[in-house]
């Protein structure tokens, strides 16, 4: 059976494609309530992070740009993190409750490659078209569940690496301390799996072009 080439995007194309959403999603969030704890404090710290989220919403919404659902999703998040964190009065918390999600999302993970549906190949397929007779072979079939195995250790390593730092530096450090070991150990680690990944994955489709040329 021949399995036609597939062509991988550019790492640079997608870099392109994820790194404004990153920027807004993940670091400016991060970037806002560093600064505002330092210079306004904790409880403006929490106003002004849930503010720059429902702005982003606010702002797509005036220039009639299509919200994306997991938009929606990320407001009523921080809206709920930054009412825990209010309540028991310490920025531990505001920074514990996401990673007890990723630790379920890194058990979903690991209940699909039970199912026989490996998530990693779910995601794969929004960004990169794979034939089906490619998505049937065996080789195929392993590899998404094996890398499904491996970014589910590796969720897991990074939000418990997250909460332990946090539970460590409430106590007794600071949370400059924090970002800073939080934000080095999870790229660190992340970089390392997606580069692997996307190694890993060239590798295969190249095996499979090569021996069915």
């Amino acid at each position: 059976m021949n399995h036609p080439q597939v062509t991988l995007p550019r790492l640079t194309a997608l870099a392109r494609q994820a790194a404004p959403r990153l920027l807004e999603g993940v670091v400016a969030p991060l970037a806002v309530f560093y600064l505002a704890m330092v210079v306004l404090g904790f409880k403006w710290a929490l106003a002004l992070t849930v503010a720059w989220v429902y702005l982003g919403v606010a702002w797509r919404l005036v220039r009639r740009i299509k919200v994306p659902a997991t938009m929606y999703l990320a407001a009523f998040a921080i809206t709920i993190r930054a009412v825990v964190a209010f309540w028991t009065g310490t920025w531990m918390w505001f920074f514990i409750q996401p990673e007890m999600g990723t630790i379920c999302i890194s058990m979903a993970f690991l209940a699909s490659v039970r199912l026989n549906r490996p998530l990693v190949q779910k995601l794969t397929l929004d960004y990169i078209h794979l034939p089906s007779a490619v998505l049937k072979h065996e080789r195929v079939r392993r590899f998404f569940a094996r890398i499904t195995l491996l970014w589910a250790f590796v969720l897991l390593m990074n939000s418990t690496l997250s909460i332990f730092l946090a539970v460590y530096e409430s106590l007794g450090g600071s949370l400059a301390g924090f970002m800073i070991m939080r934000t080095s150990a999870v790229a660190v680690i992340s970089g390392a799996a997606i580069t692997f990944s996307v190694l890993a994955f060239k590798r295969l489709l190249h095996r499979l072009h090569v021996s069915h040329a």
